[in-house]
């Protein structure tokens, strides 16, 4: 697939490259990605894409400066198609903890195009004896942000925590980071974990590259709420179901495309020349979530291999995993959604 046939399918959504993901700036607004889809290495297995960090963070920027350009000094915002909490936030100088804040809004609450946002700035002119921000944590040490860094692999190179590491920095759950920045260490962690409660303990590797950070539109929340009711209903666990939220959203940007490499199809871009269906078959979206999942209700029997049927997948690093069953030419793509792909389950699910 040339890169002009999916230029011209295909927008970039408002993203950046972060960290923690949906919990705090999940709303249906993401377009589809703006890159060239990638053959995969084995002929047998679907063909995979990816959003380029250059797109997502040119994208973002734009986002930022309509948001700006639109508002001004007004004491509300509207949101648009595309914007997240952060370029909001950005935009108008202010935090996105404070943002959600003035509107009353919860760590995972998605913001919709058409809503009106009160902004922290004209609420706390209205209002100067508003507390001010609990101070952060001492730090003895600080860390400067390079290219592909995340707040986990910080977090864990210093022996800290994530939530220790934003109290410290005074960002709300879910900031993003960006090269250049420093971020001062804390001396001492609190004790509760910073990975989602669904995610076993070694299940989180560092990153090779930070995934952009988006927010899903009501077209890609019910291709994942779909993908959850199928993995719910053949018992699979909460790792195995983020697995295959996270391969949908590198194969297709979890939309049932009727277009790929070759002739990849689908949410999961599953080939029929290959074995995994006819053209019909591949793009319904419940039977291919069955056929990635694999196991003893595998529609395809014994002609493809799904997650289920990979000896040992559990104990697998998210992204070799998912690779297990997609065989791609680009296998480090998977594992930096993970973060993400849980927030969508916890959210969704």
């Amino acid at each position: 697939m040339r890169l002009a046939r999916l230029s011209a399918r295909l927008t970039t959504p408002a993203a950046l490259v972060g960290s923690v993901a949906l919990s705090l700036t999940a709303a249906p607004a993401a377009a589809a990605p703006a890159a060239a889809v990638d053959a995969h290495a084995a002929e047998r297995q679907p063909a995979d894409r990816a959003l380029p960090r250059s797109a997502a963070t040119a994208s973002f920027h734009a986002a930022g400066a309509r948001a700006a350009a639109a508002v001004g000094d007004a004491a509300t915002y509207t949101v648009q198609s595309g914007d997240t909490l952060w370029a909001i936030a950005r935009a108008h100088g202010a935090s996105v903890a404070a943002l959600q804040e003035a509107n009353g809004l919860g760590t995972a609450t998605l913001i919709r195009p058409g809503q009106v946002l009160a902004l922290p700035g004209a609420m706390a002119a209205a209002s100067p004896s508003a507390p001010a921000p609990a101070p952060a944590p001492a730090a003895t040490t600080t860390h400067t942000i390079a290219a592909g860094d995340t707040l986990w692999a910080i977090a864990r190179a210093h022996d800290t925590t994530v939530l220790a590491l934003l109290a410290a920095n005074g960002l709300a759950d879910g900031a993003i980071i960006y090269p250049g920045q420093t971020l001062a260490i804390p001396t001492a962690a609190p004790a509760a974990a910073s990975a989602p409660a669904s995610a076993p303990a070694a299940a989180t590797p560092a990153d090779p590259a930070a995934a952009p950070t988006v927010v899903l539109d009501a077209e890609q929340q019910e291709s994942a709420r779909l993908i959850i009711r199928v993995g719910r209903s053949l018992g699979v666990s909460d790792r195995g179901i983020a697995i295959a939220l996270a391969t949908a959203m590198v194969e297709s940007w979890l939309r049932n495309l009727d277009w790929g490499d070759r002739d990849s199809l689908g949410l999961f871009q599953q080939r029929p020349s290959t074995g995994w269906g006819t053209e019909a078959e591949v793009r319904d979206p419940a039977r291919a979530a069955a056929a990635f999942f694999g196991g003893p209700a595998d529609p395809n029997g014994t002609r493809t291999r799904g997650l289920l049927d990979i000896a040992g997948w559990e104990a697998m690093e998210f992204g070799a995993a998912a690779q297990a069953v997609q065989i791609s030419a680009y296998p480090e793509r998977y594992a930096p959604w993970e973060p993400q792909a849980y927030a969508w389950l916890a959210a969704l699910g």
